[in-house]
């Protein structure tokens, strides 16, 4: 695969986006820009009263929070603005990048597909969709378990469920409140039907091939089926 280049992964909640896009960019040295912590980060613990002025418009971060805690989808401008600006810096550092958190939306996908088209040429973009059935999206997410430090997530299986630290960190692994409860994950999953798949087709019209894997298998098989497509 040429460098630098990009890897975009799609998929519905607990659908191991995260997993993927970590083992992707170990194999291929590529960035790993995780869109929900790059919200996170930014949301979390931001002062009262700030905003981000897009096209004339102001977007809160209290706001942008209140959406993100309660599994609603960000609103598009906002999350393309935190995203645009950090594909920029990317690829002026000469990085490639994987992609598993955004774009989310049509609106994202408008914006950010051009972007990335201009600055790695649409021949470098790969694009895979993991798909998995509703009853495990809330299964695995009800489940889910993050580490406190880097919030790495830990996917639950007989191997993991009696862990208590992070293997990769040491940190103490909790749950994210509230965001992987069952009713919002239910959210999560309504809002990943009625907003996120639309984006598929549009992918296709910009004449970029959406390979379709199977996420329920296990991570290894997962990741083999990834590599495929990939090369």
């Amino acid at each position: 695969m040429k460098q630098p280049s990009v890897v975009i992964i799609l998929g519905q909640p607990g659908s191991g986006k995260g997993t993927q896009a970590e083992l992707v960019a170990g194999r291929f040295n590529l960035y790993n820009l995780e869109t929900s912590k790059l919200i996170e980060n930014k949301v979390i613990n931001a002062q009262e009263g700030k905003y981000a002025e897009i096209d004339g418009q102001k977007y809160y971060f209290s706001h942008e929070k209140e959406l993100w805690t309660k599994g609603i989808l960000c609103s598009p401008p906002f999350v393309s603005f935190l995203v645009r600006a950090k594909l920029q810096e990317l690829a002026k550092e000469g990085k490639g990048v994987v992609m598993s958190g955004s774009p989310r939306t049509l609106p994202e996908g408008q914006s950010l597909i051009p972007l990335l088209k201009n600055l790695y040429g649409a021949e470098n973009i790969k694009v895979i969709l993991l798909e998995l059935t509703a009853e495990q999206t809330i299964w695995r997410n009800s489940h889910r378990r993050i580490c406190e430090l880097m919030r790495h997530p830990i996917l639950f299986s007989k191997e993991t469920e009696n862990l208590t630290q992070c293997p990769l960190d040491g940190s103490r692994l909790v749950k994210r409140e509230g965001l992987d409860d069952p009713e919002t994950i239910k959210v999560r999953l309504k809002e990943y039907v009625e907003r996120t798949l639309p984006l598929v087709e549009f992918l296709k019209t910009q004449n970029l091939s959406v390979a379709k894997i199977n996420g329920e298998q296990s991570v290894e098989d997962v990741h083999k089926d990834v590599l495929t497509a990939i090369k």
